[in-house]
């Protein structure tokens, strides 16, 4: 944080460790906080799975009260059930039905965590939204102008801010990331200071509505199979799949065919409902060196001058990679130094310069 001046803030709880530690140090530094817990959508109905999902079960909205009881500050529950219904979970389902490979908790970091909480802080007499991201917002003045800069954790394997390229300069300049200098390590640390007992908590994994451990189960429920071919690159056939939204670009297990070396995915032909795959693992449709990217969101503001050389991050675990970037009208050709393995339509490149988050968007092509 940039100032200690007070400030009327509310804090996204979901009763682990990242959110509590925030809202602990916000309260140390003299703020104003509000707890608040959002409620999303889970699925009904299924006597095979639990009725609530991964990231606010009744267990995280008891400890996520029970933090804001020993901090001693009000606390508000937000039923988005609708809202993320429509904006993370349809827009999941319709993705893979079009044979991309999304990812939701950039959707949900835009359409539903920042966007209600801020409304919320409004209603409630807030400036500004907190929560426990592994990320860091820098402002500095430009041309008289606040600017603000969106820059990677100090905990870099706990980085966050891939997921936050969507935010705005209007969003970012309500928004507080407390943690975003402190490793995990050392928010443990402070939780067990403050006497939270949730400082040891684990951490949830994979995907929040999705109580599965593979996310095709619950695809399932909502997508038909449809038998069709798997194709080697050369037109013969293989076998068979039984769904395109089962696999995902650079796919090696599971493809359920028996060649005698590994296949990897390297497209899909939704219009012939062909897999199409590759036993050479260095195939140069697997290794791409350029990409399409539409709906780019530049966090600062659009560049001046293009081709632009940045980093880019094809994935959220990927490295960040050498690349030039080139505008043709409402897409942005990102052209890579080196071949970058397995990149996937549906999924986020995001653009770097150091630490600093310039901007990113969908890979398209």
């Amino acid at each position: 944080m940039e100032s200690n001046t007070p400030k009327k803030v509310i804090i996204g709880m979901s009763g682990g460790v990242d959110s509590s530690t925030t809202a602990a140090l916000l309260k140390k530094e003299g703020h104003f906080v509000i707890g608040v817990f959002l409620i999303f959508w889970s699925e009904k109905g299924n006597k095979t799975i639990s009725k609530t999902n991964k990231c606010c079960p009744a267990e995280s909205l008891m400890q996520a009260r029970k933090v804001s009881q020993i901090l001693d500050i009000p606390f508000y529950t937000v039923n988005c059930t609708t809202e993320f219904k429509k904006a993370v979970v349809d827009y999941f389902i319709s993705e893979y039905k079009a044979g991309r490979t999304p990812n939701p908790c950039v959707v949900c970091n835009e359409e539903i965590k920042f966007k209600i909480m801020l409304e919320k802080a409004k209603k409630l007499g807030c400036n500004y939204v907190a929560t426990g991201h592994y990320a860091r917002i820098k402002s500095k003045v430009v041309n008289k102008k606040r600017v603000c800069n969106l820059l990677k954790a100090k905990d870099k394997d706990k980085d966050q801010s891939y997921f936050l390229y969507r935010l705005k300069q209007r969003e970012l300049k309500h928004i507080l990331f407390p943690i975003g200098d402190y490793t995990k390590e050392e928010v443990r640390s402070l939780a067990k200071k403050f006497s939270l007992p949730i400082f040891d908590k684990e951490e949830s994994q994979g995907i929040c509505f999705v109580r599965e451990k593979r996310h095709n189960e619950f695809l399932k429920r909502y997508l038909k199979e449809k038998e069709g071919n798997v194709i080697a690159q050369k037109g013969e056939i293989l076998g068979k799949h039984s769904g395109l939204w089962k696999y995902t670009i650079g796919q090696r297990e599971g493809i359920g065919i028996s060649f005698g070396k590994p296949l990897y995915v390297i497209s899909k032909n939704l219009k012939k409902n062909e897999l199409i795959v590759t036993s050479d693992p260095l195939d140069s449709k697997l290794y791409p060196k350029k990409l399409i990217a539409k709906k780019v969101n530049w966090v600062s503001g659009i560049p001046k001058k293009f081709p632009l050389k940045t980093m880019a991050k094809i994935r959220y675990k990927h490295p960040a990679e050498k690349a030039e970037i080139l505008k043709e009208k409402e897409k942005y050709i990102v052209r890579f130094e080196k071949p970058q393995r397995a990149v996937t339509s549906g999924q986020s490149v995001v653009f770097y310069k150091k630490d600093r988050v310039l901007g990113g968007g969908i890979i398209t092509q």
